[in-house]
Order: C-alpha cells, then structure tokens, then sequence
C-alpha cells in the first residue's frame, strides 16, 4: 500500500487550525499520533479523509510548510481584552462562499445590464449620523411608521431583509458552514460582514446568532455597504467601538432602528423599566437590547446601570426557545438569499448557468431539491 510524504508540521497545522480536539481526530485516524511524528506515512485516503475532517483542501498537505492564512477582508471586530487567534475554518470557509456567490452575481448582473447600485460608497464617515439613517431608511422603506402596524418585531426582521433584496442588495442569513448543519458558526467569533460591489453588494448575517442580534446587525453591515468597505464584524448594541468606523456604523444602525427624536417623544422616565423596554419594543418593532441601548443613549441609564440591564436582558432572551427552524426550502432560500438563489435558479433553467455550479453555489446535490426550492421561490420549471 502507498503511503504519501508529508511534512508532519502540516498535519499539525491542520489539526490545530480545524479547532477540533486530538481525541475526537484520533478517534477517526488511531494512527495520527504516528503521523505527526513522522514514524508513520499515511495513504492517499487517509489522507483525503484527514483534509475532509479537517476542513481543508487537500492540496494544503502537499505544501512545504504550513501557509500563514490571512483574512480576505478587513477585519474591524471588537476583541475587548481577549487576543485575537487565528480565523476559524469555519468562518474563512463562509467568507471564501459569499465571496464566490457574490462574483457569480456580479457577472449575472452584468450580463443583464442591472445598473449599479448608486447608494454603493456613497457615504462617509464624516456625514451626519441622523441623515445617514434616515437615508437608508428611505432607500431600503423600513420607515417607522410601516413598522408600527406590524405585529413582532421577528415580523419586521422579515420584512427588513425582505426590503434590502428588493433593494439590490444580496442578504444571506445562516448559522452553519453553506449547507453543513454539521459546521455550526460562533456568534462569539463573528456576527456578520459585509462585501461591498456596486453590482452585488452582499450582507451576511450570522444566523446562529439570536434574532434580536441579528437586526442590528443587518442595520450596521448596511451602514457598511453605504462606505463601500467590505469587513467583518461582531456589532452588538452594547458596543462603543474604539475604531472610528465602526463607531460610526453602531451608532448610524442604532439610528436606523430606533430614531433618537422618536425615541425622546415616546419615553417616559417615570414608567418601570422593564415595562417600558417591552412597551417600547413593541413601538418600533426593534428587540429590547435595542431599546435599552436608545434608552441609554437619551440619558435614561448610566454606562453601569445599562450593562446590568443589558446583560439581564441578553440572558433572558438566550433562553427562550429557538423553535423548529421552518420550513426547509425558506431556510435554503434565506442562506444563500432570495436574490441570489432566484437570479441563479432562472439562469440555470434558461441554460447560461450549469447545473453543477448551481448545485456547488447552493450546497446540495439534489435535482428535486432544486426544484422545489425555486417552486419556493416563486421560479417554477
């Protein structure tokens, strides 16, 4: 039996750059001890089932020395007192996705003379906090008023994506590695990123996330999207940012949401607090982290007494259940976005795309799921 040379140096990289432990690995490869230290050559198939478990592309074992993995956009998250380690597969793996996603798009777009997307870049971060909200707001119609007569603020987090794909831009929500349940993504690590193109700007949103997260996130990623700066993210409400930008961002996605002049009409400092956070959110339609946040930025709780609240709050909300994620062909639909996956099912039934690079862009291998997702999507063939 053939056993492959490879530096022993790349297994451990690889091992260690998975984040999964020597046990559960030894558990699948008894011999990778041996490897690692060079008494023991694997096969070619061990070696392929080695990269799989370690979510890596085979030719990375072929290298001389491990390569030294840099992230392919701006890195703009706030780590606090914690060092920053080194970008997890399964984060890398979700940016390398959106990116192809996107480029794919970017071409579709040409290709079908879409204009470019003028509130693409055509911001600063020198313009004025208040204007800038309200712009986007008129630009994507998430106007207060249209939210008040909705039921949930979960039902306005619907409509939000909703209005930012009519828009043009390309909005993809998932808590796992493409289509990998498997491959669960850390909000601790990253809560979103932006990828700004004129063509095909795209928001990704971390859907493991909490849905009250989530909303201000795709708020602060659009604020991102009108600098035309591609970066990933951990925006949080609760954030004060050290970086310029992302300053900026929170506070235009705070804006956004909950405007400060609408905010001072409608609070009453004399009311319970709890009270108040509830009746509020339902007002604006936004979550309760977000309406503390408002309430701390009016002067209703000091810097201690609003990170009290929040945490309390954020502890509350990590505990209701998650429900039964949905239907399954919406869930495909909202992860790899309604936009994308429309523009890809159409041109792949009129014959400019192939089926492969449809079912590689979506992350499943099925013709009936291909068709019942666009049957989903309102694309029938």
């Amino acid at each position: 039996m053939a056993r492959i040379a490879v530096n022993p140096e790349l297994l451990v990289w690889a091992r260690l750059r998975s984040g999964r432990s020597i046990d559960a690995l030894e558990r699948l490869f008894p011999k990778l001890e041996l490897w690692e230290n060079g008494e023991l050559r694997p096969t070619l198939k061990q070696l392929e089932d080695f990269a799989r478990a370690t979510y890596l592309p085979i030719g990375y074992l072929f290298l001389n020395t491990p390569p030294e993995e840099h992230l392919p956009i701006t890195d703009l998250r706030t780590m606090g007192s914690k060092e920053r380690v080194r970008p997890s597969p399964d984060m890398l793996d979700t940016i390398y996705i959106c990116q192809q996603r996107q480029q794919w798009y970017r071409e579709f777009a040409r290709s079908t003379k879409e204009p470019p997307k003028a509130f693409v870049g055509s911001g600063s971060p020198a313009d004025d906090i208040v204007y800038t909200a309200e712009s986007i707001r008129h630009e994507i119609g998430f106007d207060l008023e249209l939210r008040r007569n909705m039921r949930t603020w979960s039902e306005a987090l619907r409509y939000f994506i909703n209005q930012a794909d009519i828009t043009g831009i390309l909005v993809m929500v998932s808590g796992v590695v493409g289509s990998n349940n498997k491959r669960r993504l850390e909000p601790e690590e990253f809560r979103g990123f932006a990828l700004s193109d004129d063509l095909a700007p795209l928001i990704f949103i971390n859907g493991a996330d909490t849905k009250a997260a989530q909303m201000f996130t795709l708020a602060h990623e659009l604020a991102h999207i009108r600098l035309g700066r591609s970066v990933l993210s951990n925006s949080q409400p609760s954030l004060l940012p050290d970086h310029d930008v992302e300053r900026w961002c929170n506070q235009v996605a705070a804006e956004m949401l909950v405007p400060r002049e609408a905010m001072l009409s409608e609070y009453n400092s004399g009311d319970e607090l709890h009270n108040q956070v509830i009746r509020l959110a339902r007002v604006f339609k936004v979550s309760t982290l977000v309406i503390l946040r408002r309430i701390h930025d009016v002067g209703g709780l000091d810097h201690d007494q609003f990170w009290i609240e929040y945490q309390n709050e954020l502890k509350r909300l990590q505990r209701l259940p998650k429900g039964d994620g949905g239907d399954f062909y919406l869930t495909l639909g909202a992860r790899a976005g309604k936009r994308f996956t429309r523009a890809l099912i159409t041109s792949t039934i009129e014959g400019r795309s192939s089926f492969t690079e449809a079912f590689r862009l979506l992350g499943f291998k099925r013709m009936s799921t291909f068709r019942r997702l666009g049957h989903s999507l309102g694309v029938s063939f």
